[in-house]
């Protein structure tokens, strides 16, 4: 079929395919070296206890058959080989169909991490990698020219993406109508960057307009994706500039960088294209078949969209190949932050002392200014946000994460920026505050050198110490 293939997107595919590499190279290094204290045997939501009570079939994996910390290690790290093979171009020294199976391994080996990963992995980019990773299996490799099918339902992701996260603002909270949304976003977002306290002084007209463009980019724009070139490209490469002002405003993880390689694969960039010969039939047939399941089940994410009631980040079946996205349909104007100490005082009291743990990625420390750590996904500084807005959100894991640091638990403490005490010293006791934070103004910051002041609320756990042996399901 004359039709089936376009030649002339074949560095978009293979700049495509090397980005989307390294994606999996960050999201396997992220599993890698932050599972076992969050999930592992003895984490605070551990998998066997997960497994234990959900069905195979709602939350396929493969840890569903057998679960070890070791086995587990080993896995991630097998996902960092494959990620890493692919970005140095193995598929493309393979046939055909060898190149595709290399692409399968890294997806099934990430949905088993994903279905498994419970509050840790209820993010939307999480369910994104793994829809663009499914389709990466059926875009080819240097023996055929890049499947047109392939490439529209690339921008059909990239168009969910924008569009919907467009639709859940304007429908949520009233000051992205107003235009006044990033008066509070850049002080309140989940973890903010090095750039973000300069971000959040900017003029406030110069957040109207931000705002404004945010509106066109998302709501506008990818419209033009399925037109033809080189409209599509300009709107791919509008998007890619929306994605890198946002990579400068804060720490997303990796949802910026896996939009970014979405609209990669929507530019056609200026290169002859080299020569190739047809495509086998079991390809074409293969590509077609995925082609219509993925129209299939983009009916109920369609409707989400469409829907008044609108919903983010939710997948519709357990293999995530089509799945209804967005971000920040509404903004929160104050900041908390839950402030965990500890003390070595046999009886606690508001005097004793108390000694705060520092997390490497949530603001602690007034004057620890924040570090830039996205596309790595620290997930316990990301949690700490939600239990800032309510204990609600926190209550399957928190008493874990407690107990833990009574622990001195070395994979817990790993995950912090530092303890307060000496290595192998558990505290007596552990409490928790909240405090309300918000950024100093220029002159704050010249006179005190602190980016944050913040002030006392309320006590959010009060001084708990461990009772006798530690119980675990």
């Amino acid at each position: 079929m004359d039709w089936f293939t376009e030649s002339g997107y074949w560095l978009s595919r293979l700049v495509f395919q090397r980005a989307l590499a390294a994606v999996y190279l960050m999201a396997f290094l992220t599993a890698a070296l932050q599972f076992r204290a969050l999930m592992g045997e003895r984490g605070m939501l551990p998998v066997p206890r997960f497994v234990a009570r959900v069905r195979f079939r709602d939350a396929p994996s493969v840890f569903q058959l057998h679960y070890s910390d070791r086995f587990f290690a080993a896995w991630a790290w097998a996902g960092c080989a494959v990620s890493v093979a692919l970005l140095a171009g193995l598929d493309s020294w393979l046939p055909l169909w060898g190149g595709m199976l290399l692409w399968l391994v890294p997806w099934v080996l990430y949905l088993s991490v994903v279905n498994v990963g419970q509050t840790w992995y209820a993010f939307g980019w999480e369910s994104l990698l793994l829809e663009v990773g499914f389709l990466a299996v059926f875009l080819g490799n240097d023996e055929v020219a890049p499947p047109v099918v392939v490439l529209f339902l690339l921008r059909w992701i990239l168009f969910r993406v924008e569009f919907g996260a467009g639709l859940i603002k304007m429908r949520g909270d009233a000051c992205w109508r107003k235009l006044t949304c990033l008066d509070y976003h850049h002080e309140t977002q989940p973890m903010p960057g090095p750039l973000s306290w300069f971000f959040h002084r900017l003029p406030r007209p110069l957040h109207r307009v931000e705002v404004a463009a945010n509106h066109v980019v998302q709501l506008g724009v990818p419209v033009l994706l399925f037109t033809p070139q080189p409209v599509a490209s300009a709107a791919a490469a509008l998007m890619i500039v929306t994605q890198l002002w946002l990579v400068l405003s804060g720490n997303f993880a990796w949802l910026n960088w896996i939009t970014i390689v979405l609209a990669l694969s929507a530019v056609r960039f200026p290169a002859d294209p080299p020569s190739v010969p047809d495509a086998p039939l079991w390809y074409e047939v293969t590509v077609l078949a995925v082609a219509a399941l993925i129209v299939f089940l983009s009916y109920h994410p369609v409707l989400n969209m469409i829907s008044r009631r609108q919903v983010m980040n939710r997948s519709f079946d357990p293999l995530h190949l089509v799945n209804t996205y967005g971000a920040f349909g509404s903004v929160n104007q104050i900041r908390y932050e839950v402030v965990i100490e500890g003390t070595l005082d046999d009886s606690p009291r508001a005097e004793s002392d108390w000694r705060e743990y520092e997390f490497k990625g949530k603001p602690g420390d007034p004057r620890r200014w924040p570090r830039q750590f996205a596309p790595y996904h620290l997930r316990l500084d990301w949690l700490m946000w939600f239990a800032g807005l309510s204990p609600g959100y926190a209550g399957a894991w928190f008493g874990a994460l407690v107990e833990r640091l009574l622990e001195a638990d070395r994979a817990t403490l790993r995950l912090l920026r530092r303890s307060p005490f000496p290595p192998g010293t558990p505290p007596r006791f552990v409490r928790a505050r909240l405090f309300r934070y918000r950024y100093t103004t220029w002159r704050e910051l010249r006179e005190t050198g602190a980016c944050w002041e913040r002030t006392y609320v309320r006590e959010y756990l009060p001084p708990t110490r461990l009772e006798g042996p530690v119980r675990r399901g």
